[in-house]
């Protein structure tokens, strides 16, 4: 299955944060993003980008909080058009479907939907980040698809399951959102009944899907002709670097292109594989490092060093800071 190495960025994403109450250019700043990111026509970003924004919300939102906020400020003109497509649905069923066959131009996720007799569950898989995922991201994008339900709609449908890998503190409020207590799991999943499965949808409007599906099928089939070679590189080793594959030929293989074409696309693209192996292993070296759990010695493994005294050489050279610094930077400024 191809995964999409970047992302579309739509102005209802400044909508949707600006009703949060949050500052859209604050948080572009934080994530260190283009101040013009929210009003540039066909703005797009890559998975640590959009992982990285997603940190910068959660920072300024707060954790237990934050997914409940997104619930209260979706509106149908802060919504994308693979999602707002989704509402022209005649139900859940079909939404869902539509929906995991558009979700990767979202974002860099994945959804599965399986409608049985009794049940319709729906699990979602991140990609694009070796670490654990911005630990309110699970819980919001249920209580999305459970808002996405209830707007299509128009009844408080309540699931029959709801799984995250982390019960946030305030539990009560979700209790109380869903209508049911979540429960820990290594899954990021959500059930619903299968009479709720087939519960006509309000929104249904099959003229304007017949509008959205075209130029929704045609962004599906240019997901990477159209990526630039050092996002798809990017991409590669976001994945390949944990597991010791970030040689230029192993990545030229993954790429189905020769070591000289990759370096000639990039050289054109002004960029070396180095350079993007370097900012690539920075990235994820501060994304590892907010994370107390996870040790130097570990880091320095899935970045592919190996010696940590080679790791922290590296990052004083990328950051001018050594990790322990940074670590204990980045935890004062959360608290």
């Amino acid at each position: 299955m191809k995964r999409a190495t970047h992302f579309s960025v739509q102005p209802g994403w400044r909508l949707l944060l600006s009703d949060m109450g949050l500052n859209p250019d604050h948080l572009l700043r934080l994530a260190n993003l283009p101040a013009d990111l929210f009003s540039r026509k066909e703005a797009s970003i890559t998975a640590a980008q959009y992982f990285g924004l997603w940190q910068a919300i959660e920072t300024s939102a707060g954790i237990a909080s934050l997914p409940l906020k997104v619930g209260a400020a979706i509106s149908v003109e802060a919504f994308d058009p693979p999602i707002f497509a989704s509402l022209c649905s005649a139900n859940l069923n079909i939404a869902m479907q539509r929906l995991s066959a558009f979700k990767k131009l979202i974002g860099p996720m994945t959804l599965s939907v399986h409608a049985g007799l009794l049940k319709t569950s729906i699990t979602l898989e991140c990609y694009g980040s070796e670490g654990s995922i911005p630990r309110s991201l699970a819980m919001t994008e249920l209580v999305f698809l459970t808002q996405l339900v209830r707007l299509g709609t128009r009844h408080r449908v309540i699931p029959l399951e709801v799984t995250v890998p982390e019960i946030p503190a305030n539990a009560g409020e979700y209790v109380d959102y869903f209508g049911l207590s979540p429960k820990k799991g290594a899954a990021i999943r959500i059930v619903f009944s299968s009479q709720d499965g087939v519960r006509p949808f309000l929104t249904a409007n099959e003229a304007m899907w017949a509008y959205f599906e075209p130029g929704l099928r045609k962004r599906l089939s240019s997901l990477d002709s159209t990526a630039k070679m050092s996002d798809r590189v990017r991409a590669v080793l976001l994945e390949g670097l944990p597991a010791g594959e970030y040689s230029i030929e192993s990545v030229a293989r993954h790429l189905a292109v020769s070591k000289r074409t990759l370096q000639r696309q990039l050289n054109e693209e002004s960029t070396s594989f180095m350079d993007i192996l370097n900012t690539t292993r920075q990235q994820l070296a501060q994304h590892y490092l907010s994370s107390p759990s996870v040790s130097q010695g570990e880091i320095a493994y899935l970045l592919g060093f190996q010696e940590v005294n080679s790791f922290i050489r590296a990052f004083k050279d990328w950051t001018g800071n050594t990790p322990s610094a940074y670590r204990h930077e980045t935890v004062k400024a959360r608290h």
